[in-house]
Formats: structure tokens, C-alpha cells, sequence
């Protein structure tokens, strides 16, 4: 079937995310399927319908909501419901490369058609499991899968590997291909906005402008230590 757009929402249940986190970030995209921005944003397109499944993800990754057709604010709130249904789970280890690897083995059986194909993965730290994350980045790339970011940069407790520049860390070594954006939360009170803005870009296929060109950083391409997850996980065994 041919949609506007094919979109895996790809979310970080790794243990250094705690349960409100949780539970504030899955609310949000609750919310955004049951706004009428959403569904007013997939009318806007060509066919009017996208494809959308959303997954959970630590060292390893889940489907939780199957390929869904939504084409009206009764399937977004379908949409919607199934995920409120599902219980908060959390996985161990960060593996975003795992994630991007399952995410893009999505897009090939889905049974939907789209010019758009969008990973939007979030996440509180830096990849410590599987393949280096840049590995699955340029292999989802290199087939037209863009890549955006949601990184979580919530002040706090010291998280097990602790690490302050995920926003810098997505920028450099995640997000990737024409356009792609990340959009940082500092704040746990900003999820479901940014969450629901972000969704908006991404289904309307919109330009940013010069005013959120400011707030969200389009991927650069220099040079970064993509490994420096691995390495924190490494100086931490034993302590």
C-alpha cells in the first residue's frame, strides 16, 4: 500500500532511564497520536495516510505496536490505545546500533510503500552494546532511511555510565540522512511537546524554519569519538 510515510519510532527502555521517564515519554506519544495537529499534519500529504510502528529498545529491541495504517484520527487513536495498553518494560544495555539494525529490517516486510522512510529514535546515553552505532547509521542511510533524534538531556542523579553531551553525542554519531534534525529535552516537562512537534515535522515532511533551525540542530558530519560509549562501559566494569 502506498503511504506518505513510513516511520518507526524507535524508544530507549535501557535501565538508565527510570520509570517516571518512562512513563512521561510514552504518554507523550499517547497524546500526539490523539491531537488533532497529528492528524491534520498526515491529511496534509499527498495520499493523506502513513504507516507508522513503534518499538522499545536496551541491548536488544521489541515491536510493541505492529505496522499501522493511519489514515484519520480513529486509527491515530487506535494507534494511541494500543500503546497505552502495552506495560513499560526495560531492557539492559544500550544498543542504539541493535536498534537501527531491527528498525530497518521493519521497513522491508511491512507490506507499505512510501518516497519517506524515518527512524526516530530517543535515548539518554551513548551506545554500549553490538556494532559501533555509526556502522548501523550509514547502513540505514545508504538505502534512504533517514535518521532523527529525540536525545534526553535530563540534570539529575549520576546514571550508571554517566555521560552530559548525548545531544552532541546524537549529533556526531546517530541521526542521519537529507534533513535529519535532532531535538534535545533538557526537562522531563518538555517530552510531550517536543515529542508532538517532532512528530509534526516529520509527518508533514516540512522544512524546518530559521526559527527552529535554531532549536533543532541538523546533522554535521566531523569528526567525533562515536566509541566513547563503549569505553565508558568498559572503564566501569569492575568498579
Amino acid at each position: 500500500m502506498a503511504v506518505d510515510l513510513e516511520l518507526v519510532i524507535a524508544v530507549d527502555v535501557s535501565y538508565s532511564m527510570d520509570v517516571e521517564e518512562q512513563q512521561v515519554q510514552r504518554q507523550g506519544y499517547v497524546a500526539a497520536f490523539r491531537s488533532p495537529e497529528i492528524v491534520n499534519a498526515l491529511r496534509g500529504g499527498a495520499l493523506g495516510k502513513v504507516a507508522v510502528t513503534y518499538i522499545e529498545w536496551g541491548g536488544s529491541a521489541v515491536q510493541v505496536v505492529p505496522w499501522s495504517l493511519i489514515d484519520s484520527s480513529e486509527s491515530a487513536a487506535r494507534f494511541a490505545d494500543a500503546l497505552q495498553r502495552q506495560p513499560v518494560r526495560r531492557i539492559s544495555f544500550t544498543s542504539i546500533s541493535n536498534a537501527l539494525a531491527f528498525a530497518r529490517a521493519l521497513f522491508r516486510s511491512n507490506g507499505f510503500r512510501a518516497s519517506r522512510r524515518i527512524i526516530d529514535v530517543s535515548g539518554d546515553g551513548p551506545n554500549n552494546a553490538g556494532a559501533p552505532v555509526p556502522v548501523a547509521r550509514n547502513a540505514a542511510v545508504a538505502e534512504g532511511i533517514v535518521i532523527d533524534g529525540l536525545p534526553i538531556v535530563l540534570k539529575g542523579p549520576p546514571r550508571s555510565v554517566s555521560f552530559s553531551e548525548i545531544d552532541v553525542y546524537y549529533e556526531k554519531c546517530v541521526i542521519g540522512g537529507e534533513g535529519a534534525f535532532i531535538l534535545p529535552v533538557t526537562d522531563i516537562t518538555q517530552f510531550a511537546e517536543a515529542i508532538r512537534h517532532k512528530l509534526l515535522i516529520e509527518i508533514s515532511g516540512l522544512k524546518l524554519t530559521e526559527g527552529r533551525r535554531q532549536q533543532m540542530r541538523l546533522v554535521q558530519y566531523k569528526p567525533y569519538n562515536c566509541l566513547v560509549g563503549e569505553e565508558l562501559q568498559e572503564q566501569s566494569i569492575g568498579k
